[in-house]
């Protein structure tokens, strides 16, 4: 039984998962892990590719047989793997030289916590702050809706949900720990009941570490566990992105907040694309994501399990 279980969701990322695997493999020899990927009904030859290119070294490919989204992928994933620790991976990542023992070696040594992220970079060797996030309030959301949180990027005070400008470079505690790197013990994943599969894309992280953390897991950002990630590889790029990345706030607002709130909060994220999609008409961009996110905003407000049939043309899955 191996002690680290790395579960990855591909759909339709052949050389970027492929690029990702071998990472693992070549900066974790002293790991004792497997590889668990989760094949989404891809349609660029994936499943053949992973199987011909790891057949001797230690890598799953389990067949979903049509794309079921990231949530319920990586507890499909989850379920087929055996370690004592299940760490979440995204296929457009790449694994730095000791990143993963690192990583593994600060959870032995540490056990009051109970998720542990780490650090992310950019290609260009910049640091990319999205491993981890601070929980949505009305304060934060407000500041969307008002442009603050643009206007004063990786402001603490007005742009919370970033973190301010800390660079994920030192032992910290978070509130929410991103799905691109999420490391916890079996037994904790298991009590948790993995991810909510009520979430399609987007969404569902922040969710489950919020729901950690109601459960008493303290999560906590490891620097010395890096990686880089080219983000968003399986997702379309601009508006339509833009549109799933709102469902799933959306969504964490309704299950998460009073009714009363998330109504208030939902509010606020529609004022705050309506401005951005303002400035874009009246700026003349030739880009205008926002404008997409606007235009499209009955596809999201409603947030999942409707958006998943909106914005992915999928029938809803059983309750």
């Amino acid at each position: 039984m191996p002690e680290l279980s790395i579960v990855v969701v591909n759909y339709n990322t052949r050389e970027a998962t492929s690029a990702c695997l071998r990472s693992v493999i070549d900066a974790s020899p002293g790991v004792d892990l497997e590889l668990v990927v989760v094949d989404n009904g891809s349609t660029d030859g994936s499943v053949e590719a992973f199987r011909e290119r790891f057949a001797a070294d230690p890598v799953a490919v389990v067949e979903a047989g049509e794309n079921l989204g990231f949530a319920r992928g990586v507890n499909l994933g989850a379920r087929s793997a055996a370690g004592s620790w299940v760490l979440l991976l995204n296929p457009d990542t790449i694994t730095l030289p000791g990143s993963l023992a690192a990583l593994l070696g600060f959870a032995h040594a540490h056990p009051e916590y109970g998720v542990y992220g780490g650090r992310t970079l950019r290609p260009d060797g910049t640091v990319d702050p999205s491993s981890c996030w601070g929980a949505p309030t009305l304060w934060s959301l407000a500041m969307f809706a008002t442009l603050a949180s643009t206007a004063f990027k990786r402001s603490a005070v007005f742009d919370p949900e970033s973190l301010g400008p800390w660079q994920r470079d030192t032992v910290r505690e978070v509130p929410i720990i991103t799905g691109c790197l999420l490391l916890m013990r079996r037994d904790d994943w298991d009590r948790l009941g993995g991810m909510d599969e009520e979430y399609f894309l987007y969404g569902e992280d922040a969710e489950f570490s919020l729901r950690a953390g109601r459960e008493g897991l303290r999560r906590v950002i490891v620097p010395a566990a890096e990686i880089v990630h080219e983000v968003g590889g399986s997702s379309d790029a601009g508006g339509a992105k833009g549109c799933m990345v709102m469902a799933g706030k959306v969504t964490l607002l309704r299950k998460t907040w009073s009714p009363a709130r998330a109504a208030i909060g939902v509010r606020l994220l529609v004022a705050g694309v309506g401005v951005r999609a303002g400035l874009e008409k009246l700026t003349r961009r030739s880009r205008a994501p926002w404008r997409t996110v606007w235009s499209r905003r009955a596809d999201w407000v409603d947030g999942y399990p409707r958006a998943e049939t909106t914005l992915f043309g999928r029938s809803l899955a059983p309750a």
